[in-house]
């Protein structure tokens, strides 16, 4: 017999399993011993009244077993002699596009322009040590893609989009920790996500895939509007009837090849902003209203939008207990985005705090056509990395003088490795932006008591929220509205934001491969 149960608990009975076998038995009128296991379904924290509490949804099995389940990995196939695909991008579009193919009888044959993810590590000590970047290997390209060093958030509101639940099944057989498939906030942390991405290198190579390093896509073999294949390193011709272009939010030069090539792609909203840093008992205090928080609560996190002007002002990718890191993808940019490890135990919180970039913000670039947004977003960032000493410092002001467009004379600790330089980021980011940005931010700090603080670092700039191109595809089929063969997936297509969204569509599309081979 199974029972469903919703407990209301607090924090520090939440980790007690004795504790909640008992009130599980009580609220099914049993006696403890009567039930058999409890599996926890849904956790979630409660933060709305005076005290936080967590409330845990479990399964009560009473006079039977929890039944198991088939793993995933069961269900692959050897594929060393099926018909083979090409992915471009071992990103986790990439890679769940890769763990599809295997289960449907494919091979992927996987190319990345990076390095696997353990050799990824000395380029990032560059970037963070001594401001060399390389614009191969990065905290945006490498094996895992952007998500692999920059946080492992899990959470997507993308429900319709595809199978969560199995895209999240699929980390913990990798090595992920069964909590993932419980929390409401899922996340895994950049300490432990390499080794999960690595596994799955290891099943798709175990199944007779392919994973090549090092190798990037510099040109696609299409004829009479039907992909061929694709030029690995200006002079490696790799065939397949399809390609299934997953190369992330930054791969910009596939978007000149692309418009080279005469292949459609278009225009598409993002947003653009900063970084804002806070000491995070500030942030603890201000959602748990205690000081210092329970230890059994995790690092508090918040998300904030507004209007202002008729556009919007919101936070992102906001990373309690986290680390603020350089993300550019060349030299002379700069980038920052956040992360946190699996313990999210930094003295510090950051979240990107963007606003919408719109036809308006672009008119002086229409000379790029195609590309204005790009060429907007990249010159913000050449703009930034020129204030500052040829390295990735980066410039930053105090919150408080960030609003009142007064350059600050000194700012506050960060977790930022490569510094913090005091810079006029009013002046910086154009007028329009910075605009929107301040009064945001002051809205924030009346939605959010203690947010608008002058402990707080804004740090120039967060950049790269998606892509400003859209690479289109039919709805129905994912394939290239003109080319045959070819289809475009995840974050740098336009079609994910995040993890788990990426990885939803790296299977849809998948999929859809399937059903064109058939």
């Amino acid at each position: 017999m199974l029972k469903e149960i919703e407990l209301k608990l607090l924090p520090a009975e939440a980790v007690d399993e004795g504790l909640i076998k008992r009130k599980v038995a009580k609220k099914c009128r049993l006696k403890a011993e009567q039930i058999v296991a409890i599996k926890p379904t849904r956790r979630s924290i409660d933060a709305r009244g005076r005290r936080p509490f967590v409330r845990l949804r479990v399964q009560a099995f009473v006079g039977e077993e929890v039944p198991a389940e088939p793993a995933l990995l069961q269900q692959l196939q050897e594929v060393h002699d099926s018909p083979s695909v090409i992915v471009v991008g071992a990103g986790p579009a990439g890679y769940f596009a890769g763990l599809e193919l295997l289960e449907l009888g494919l091979k992927p044959i996987l190319f990345d322009r990076g390095k696997d993810v353990r050799s990824r590590r000395r380029d990032l000590r560059a970037i963070q040590q001594f401001g060399e970047v390389n614009p191969d290997s990065n905290y945006c390209f490498g094996e895992g893609g952007a998500g692999t060093y920059s946080d492992g958030k899990l959470y997507t509101r993308s429900h319709k989009r595809g199978n969560i639940e199995k895209a999240l099944k699929l980390l913990v057989e990798h090595g992920a920790h069964s909590d993932i498939l419980v929390d409401a906030h899922p996340h895994i942390g950049s300490n432990k996500l390499p080794k999960i991405v690595a596994n799955i290198r290891e099943t798709i190579l175990h199944f007779g895939g392919e994973v090549h390093f090092d190798s990037q896509v510099t040109d696609l073999i299409i004829e009479d509007e039907v992909m061929q294949g694709v030029i690995v390193n200006d002079k490696e011709e790799h065939r397949a009837a399809a390609v299934i272009l997953a190369t992330g939010h930054s791969a910009r030069d596939i978007y000149h090849l692309l418009a080279k090539k005469g292949v459609e792609i278009e225009a598409k909203p993002y947003a653009l902003g900063v970084r804002i840093e806070h000491p995070q008992p500030l942030i603890d205090s201000i959602q748990y209203r205690q000081k210092p928080r329970e230890r059994n609560l995790p690092a508090a996190s918040y998300r904030l939008a507004c209007q202002v002007n008729g556009r919007g002002v919101f936070s992102f990718c906001m990373c309690p207990g986290g680390l603020v890191v350089p993300a550019a993808t060349a030299p002379g940019e700069l980038v920052v985005n956040g992360m946190s490890m699996s313990k999210r135990d930094s003295p510090f919180a950051n979240s990107g705090t963007v606003v919408a970039v719109e036809v308006e913000d672009l008119l002086p670039y229409q000379e790029h056509g195609i590309f204005a947004g790009l060429a907007f977003q990249k010159e913000i960032e050449q703009r930034m990395w020129q204030a500052g000493d040829g390295g990735q410092k980066a410039p930053a002001q105090r919150l408080t003088d960030f609003v009142n467009a007064k350059t600050s004379k000194n700012l506050p600790a960060t977790s930022y490795i490569p510094g913090l330089f005091e810079a006029p980021l009013h002046q910086l980011l154009p007028k329009s932006i910075f605009e929107r940005l301040r009064q945001g931010v002051q809205q924030f700090g009346k939605q959010m008591k203690g947010y608008y603080t002058s402990e707080a670092n804004v740090i120039g700039t967060e950049s790269r929220t998606s892509s400003p191109i859209r690479i289109p595809r039919d709805r129905n089929t994912y394939m290239h509205t003109s080319i045959q063969g070819f289809f475009p997936c995840g974050e740098g297509a336009g079609y994910a934001g995040g993890i788990i969204s990426a990885a939803m569509d790296g299977q849809n599309v998948a999929r859809a491969v399937a059903r064109f081979y058939a």
